[in-house]
């Protein structure tokens, strides 16, 4: 039985030596400027030695915590494998990370050393000297460089050993770092590897594509794990692109597809054609898809889309899926919860809803240890880890429903979280960015619907000097995105810029934000209003 990631790695590699671990494509390693093709699990567990002992032999050991900003590049898992075998915890980067979110993740983590690609160097190190951290950072083919201190631990690494650290939106601050332990990947494997349904994994036989980033918990914990614990084959993509997606699904060979909920409805606007069922997938694994082109969608296409429900923080430990029929399509149900999960669903008032009534959903692992699968706790907030635990059950945050079958139906997010293509934002974070513009004298931020990505980011302004007209606000409003693209994620931008005259506040100065969600929607064709979403660009994430 494994005790890390590693080992269960290693283990897979003796019993599928020469089956498929992962599958580049044509297209991604283009983008990538990488080869294409296949890496069996012998080939890649020589590699991982090799970078195990690099590692060691440059002073990296088990408490060691090192960033890795490669996409989702086939050396992410190569390197964190071989890092994970010393005890050392990976904390993956964003790409679309800016200065003030590097430098907040590597001050908040202390990571020794951050694998990232070349044009990302000066940023890290720039990132690192305004934190005040000692940083290394290094090429995914260099040598590793001294760790900059010894490790923390002397003993080996186990099951409750830190694997890797997650950074989540903060809703009501700077965002929190998920401590994960080895057991919270292995038992997501395992999950996965016995959930059965139709979401059943066949040992060495599945090749499953994610576009999904390596930097969230799904492609890391469910699709590499699932395929390390089964045998099968990982397609990671360097992210979703609707164009070629039928092209990258046939080519690959892909019998389970990984999505989000934008995926769907992306793919639906494309022309019907005969090639429409010509793939060998067998379900597809995801959240969030619009619960009017649900069922339309696995008519044309030809294949289930479970919908499940997970957090970050919970991993596998209360995960739910509805991988059995009926599966209720097009009513956002998400299943029912299995016999190794307690759920609650409670009121405002405190008490427990009914059938068909809404609340906050609770979770816990059922048995001895109610927090087995989830996250260890946040870093260096051991106040919230304690109260997401209020109780003994993890608060989600999410509103849900039962309805008398005992089916769970998401409703709605409890939080103030603008949820952009699956990216949750925090609106405080971008706001506490374009109050440091010399434009702004005060801001407020909400989610405006989007029929694509969801919700859109509006940031409603309050100038310091109102702007005189139409081009002078058009020019104002482009100032204000280019500013916090240079700090924030591109998806984390404003889309619309209204300029206002006063924000929806509280007798004590704080946003009102009940009043500003409500208001938000209606100012999006205003004439004082800039419609900003077409600068929302990658910042030049492949170099």
């Amino acid at each position: 039985m494994a005790n890390t990631v590693h080992q269960a790695f290693s283990l897979a590699a003796v019993r599928w030596a020469r089956q498929p671990f992962l599958c580049i494509l044509q297209e991604t390693a283009d983008i990538y400027d990488i080869p294409a093709g296949e890496l069996r699990y012998a080939e890649a567990a020589e590699r991982v030695e090799f970078l195990r002992s690099a590692y060691a032999a440059a002073g990296y050991g088990h408490g060691h915590r090192v960033g890795v900003l490669l996409e989702n590049r086939p050396s992410f898992f190569l390197h964190w494998f071989a890092l994970n075998a010393l005890g050392v915890s990976v904390v993956p980067i964003n790409p679309d990370m800016r200065a003030a979110e590097l430098e907040y993740l590597i001050g908040h983590s202390e990571i020794a050393l951050a694998i990232a690609l070349p044009h990302r160097h000066d940023d890290l190190k720039a990132a690192a000297a305004k934190a005040g951290r000692p940083l290394r950072v290094m090429g995914e083919r260099d040598v590793p460089p001294d760790a900059p201190f010894p490790a923390p631990f002397d003993t080996e690494p186990n099951v409750l050993t830190e694997c890797a650290l997650l950074y989540t939106s903060g809703t009501t601050g700077r965002p929190k770092g998920c401590i994960l332990p080895n057991r919270y990947f292995l038992h997501a494997g395992q999950w996965y590897a016995e959930i059965g349904g139709l979401a059943g994994l066949r040992e060495g036989c599945e090749r499953m594509i994610t576009p999904l980033p390596l930097v969230h918990m799904n492609a890391m914990a469910y699709s590499a794990m699932a395929m390390v614990m089964t045998g099968g084959c990982l397609i990671p993509l360097d992210r979703f692109h609707p164009r070629s997606w039928w092209d990258s699904v046939r080519d690959s060979r892909a019998t389970v597809v990984h999505y989000l909920g934008v995926m769907p409805a992306m793919l639906m606007k494309a022309a019907p054609s005969p090639a429409d069922r010509n793939h060998t997938v067998r379900f597809g694994f995801g959240a969030g898809v619009d619960r009017t082109l649900h069922a339309p969608f696995e008519a044309r296409f030809g294949f289930p889309l479970l919908e499940a429900w997970a957090m970050t923080e919970t991993g596998a430990g209360a995960v739910i899926i509805a991988n059995r029929e009926p599966r209720q399509i097009g009513t956002s149900c998400f299943g029912k919860e299995e016999a190794d999960v307690l759920v609650r669903i409670v009121k405002d008032d405190g008490n427990e809803a009914g059938a068909e009534e809404q609340g906050e959903l609770l979770v816990r692992h059922a048995g001895a240890d109610p927090r087995y699968g989830f996250l260890a706790g946040y870093l260096k907030d051991e106040a919230a880890t304690e109260e997401a635990w209020a109780g003994g059950w993890f608060h989600t945050g999410d509103i849900v429903r039962r309805d008398a079958e005992g089916y769970l139906h998401f409703v709605d997010r409890k939080k103030n979280v603008i949820r952009r293509s699956g990216e949750n934002i925090a609106a405080v974070e971008v706001e506490a960015v374009l109050q440091q513009h010399g434009l702004v004298k005060s801001v407020a931020v909400a989610a405006v619907p989007d029929a694509v990505r969801g919700d859109e980011v509006m940031a409603l302004v309050v100038a310091q000097d109102k702007p005189a007209d139409r081009a002078a606000m058009e020019a104002a409003a482009a100032d204000l995105v280019n500013w916090t693209l240079s700090q924030l994620a591109y998806y984390k931008a404003p889309g619309y810029v209204a300029f206002v005259d006063a924000l929806p506040l509280t007798t004590t100065n704080k946003i009102q934000r009940g009043e500003l969600k409500a208001l938000a929607p209606t100012l999006v064709d205003a004439p004082h209003c800039v419609n900003t979403c077409a600068m929302k660009k990658r910042q030049g994430d492949h170099k």
